[in-house]
C-alpha cells in the first residue's frame, strides 16, 4: 500500500505583524488536508521560526507576512533554515507581498509566494506536490 506522508507544517508569523485571521484560516486548512500543524503566534523572529522548526521536525515553514518586512525576514528565514541543517524543509509565504517582489523572493530561495486571494486547495496543492 502506497502512503503519502505525514506533512508536518509549521505556520509563523514574523515581525511586528499583529493580524493573524489569515493564518489561522490557513492553518486549518492544512490541517482539514490532514496535515500535521504547528502555530508558532505572533511576533517570532526568524530565529525563532527556525529553531522551532528544527524542533518540530518541519517540512514545511508557511510564513504569513504583512507589514511589509518580507524582503528582509523571509530571506534570512531561507539562509536561516539552510544554516540549521533544513535544506529540504520547502519555505512559503503568503499575504500582502507586491508582485514585483515574488521574483526577488523565488531568487532568494523562497519556494512560493501565495497572494491574497489565493485558495487554500491551491496552497494545499503545491504543498502535496512539493512534499510527497
Amino acid at each position: 500500500m502506497n502512503k503519502e506522508k505525514n506533512i508536518r507544517v509549521l505556520v509563523a508569523k514574523p515581525g511586528l505583524d499583529g493580524h493573524d485571521r489569515g493564518a489561522k484560516v490557513i492553518a486549518r486548512a492544512l490541517r482539514d488536508a490532514g496535515m500535521e500543524v504547528i502555530y508558532t503566534g505572533l511576533r517570532q523572529s526568524p530565529e525563532q521560526i527556525v529553531q522551532a522548526a528544527v524542533q518540530e521536525d518541519a517540512d514545511v515553514i508557511a510564513v504569513s507576512i504583512l507589514s511589509g518586512a518580507h524582503m528582509h525576514l523571509l530571506p534570512r528565514i531561507v539562509d536561516m533554515s539552510k544554516e540549521s541543517g533544513l535544506e529540504d524543509v520547502l519555505v512559503i509565504a503568503g499575504g500582502v507581498i507586491p508582485q514585483g517582489d515574488i521574483k526577488k523572493l523565488a531568487d532568494s530561495g523562497v519556494a512560493g509566494v501565495f497572494t491574497s486571494g489565493t485558495s487554500t486547495k491551491e496552497i494545499i496543492d503545491f504543498i502535496q506536490n512539493q512534499v510527497n
